[in-house]
């Protein structure tokens, strides 16, 4: 690959990067929600009998400090719960309450949207390749960097 093509490549993802978060930020901010956020209440949701903060840091790629700032931020939106875990008092079960479950479907489909604005306009096939090669740069980062990195995303 030459520098030319390099440079733009760089260029590219770095302003798609910060775009779409920015775009995200929006569109989440409509909901009371952060980056992030969004993909931790998300994930709550799809557990009925809820998740540790462990499993939750563990399942998102975060440590679990990390993932308790996160749900304190959270947690003004009575958005879940916390119940003590009966065999370790040390630890709670995060349990996305009626309010959170209300959420989700504004979640998605803050999501459809922002891929509808980012994608909107290419054909079918276009945007298959696109989500191929994005997939496939995803890969062949992820074995160079740490995986906390994606705690966000």
């Amino acid at each position: 690959m030459d520098a030319s093509d390099s440079m733009r490549i760089n260029r590219a993802l770095n302003k798609t990067s910060k775009l779409y978060r920015a775009a995200k930020a929006r569109k989440l901010a409509e909901l009371g929600l952060h980056p992030g956020q969004d993909v931790l209440l998300w994930l709550l949701a799809q557990q009925p009998e809820g998740m540790t903060v462990s499993e939750l840091a563990a399942r998102v790629g975060i440590e679990p400090p990390t993932a308790t700032r996160s749900l304190a931020r959270l947690e003004s939106g009575g958005w879940f719960r916390r119940e003590p875990v009966a065999t370790d008092r040390r630890q709670v079960r995060i349990v996305v309450t009626a309010a959170g479950h209300k959420l989700i479907p504004s979640i998605e489909r803050a999501w459809s949207e922002l891929a509808e604005q980012a994608m909107g306009g290419v054909s079918a096939q276009q945007r298959d390749i696109t989500i191929a090669v994005l997939e496939q740069a995803n890969e062949r980062l992820r074995g160079l960097v740490d995986e906390s990195v994606l705690a966000e995303e």
